[in-house]
């Protein structure tokens, strides 16, 4: 028996009117089964256990299980490339991290495409940095430690726990702001950094604060300022770099959640809503305040142009320093 080609059309008409429908479906109905969260850190750190935090509150809200999985390696690339590559229906999320606005720059060709690969999701929290040096040191403020530097000859040293940092940049940022010359130390983390800063061997760091307040409470190290626009929930007594005439020196880690790119609008529009409603609780807010982070909640929009912002800043400051790696 032939087909003619009104059949044919009918046919044809039906499996898209279907396809439609099932998509619409898959969307409407989102989750309907778990959900990963990948982490570009080891179990145990600040990324993950803010994840794990959220995770939790979202399963609660949209009564389905979010699984942190931990992919840690390449300073987040490794993480950042999985879900780059992963299937674009909302059920692999990014946890990002600083990293994502740097990456680019410091190194000639990634696997992935930052700008197209992944889109944002919504914004979760900050990290100030916080510029401590040892409590022996000279200096009671930003501007007497800059002047401190300026009359030796080699100027200043300030330890980093990596190359290529949100730390290492905003100390290299500090210099050029402040036109003092200084050498940026590398460490692997934040501990051997300390080490060198309570022997002396360094004069300070920029750092987030959880593993230098120990050592801040002892009246080992003292603080002379905090790297943002205003002062930090975390460590209020910090006078912001700006207002002690460091205007440009504003910087921080921060997190926020990321999806493959084509995630459906829908989809992001939800998680969007759904994450800025979590980080409202009061208790979600003092748990990310323990853990040295500010929840500062943004909508993929907004997180999108902060993204874009951050991307600017810091390839002018990895250029100015000649940190383009291969």
């Amino acid at each position: 028996m032939g087909i003619n080609r009104r059949t044919l059309l009918a046919a044809a008409t039906a499996g898209i009117c279907a396809g439609a429908v099932s998509r619409a479906f898959a969307q409407g109905d989102w989750p309907s089964r778990p959900v990963k969260i990948v982490s570009p850190y080891g179990a145990g750190g600040p990324n993950d256990i803010s994840a794990r935090l959220l995770g939790k509150d979202l399963e609660q809200r949209l009564a389905q299980a979010f699984v942190v999985e931990n992919k840690a390696g390449a300073g987040t690339m490794v993480a950042n490339d999985f879900v780059a590559n992963a299937a674009p229906d909302g059920y692999t999320l990014l946890y990002a991290a600083a990293p994502y606005a740097t990456l680019e720059a410091l190194h000639k060709k990634l696997s992935y495409d930052p700008r197209k690969d992944l889109q944002p999701v919504a914004m979760t929290a900050t990290v100030p940095l916080f510029l401590v040096v040892n409590a022996k040191s000279p200096a009671k403020t930003a501007q007497e430690l800059i002047a401190y530097g300026k009359s030796r000859p080699d100027g200043l040293t300030f330890g980093s726990p990596g190359n290529g940092s949100l730390p290492h940049l905003a100390a290299e940022l500090l210099l050029r702001a402040a036109a003092v010359k200084g050498i940026v130390v590398q460490y692997r983390g934040d501990v051997a950094a300390n080490t060198d800063l309570l022997a002396g061997r360094i004069d300070a760091t920029l750092t987030a604060i959880t593993t230098a307040l120990p050592h801040i409470q002892s009246g080992e190290f003292k603080v002379l300022g905090v790297a943002s626009n205003a002062k930090s929930e975390i460590y209020p007594q910090a006078v912001p770099l700006p207002e002690q005439g460091f205007t440009d020196v504003v910087a921080s880690g921060w997190y926020g959640f990321m999806a493959p790119a084509g995630v459906p609008r829908t989809i992001v529009d939800r998680l969007d809503s759904q994450v800025n409603l979590a980080l409202q609780a009061p208790k979600m807010k003092q748990d990310h305040l323990t853990l040295g982070m500010e929840p500062d909640g943004r909508s993929a929009s907004d997180f999108g142009r902060f993204i874009d912002a951050e991307m600017a800043k810091w390839s002018g400051v990895i250029e100015k320093a000649g940190m383009r790696g291969s």
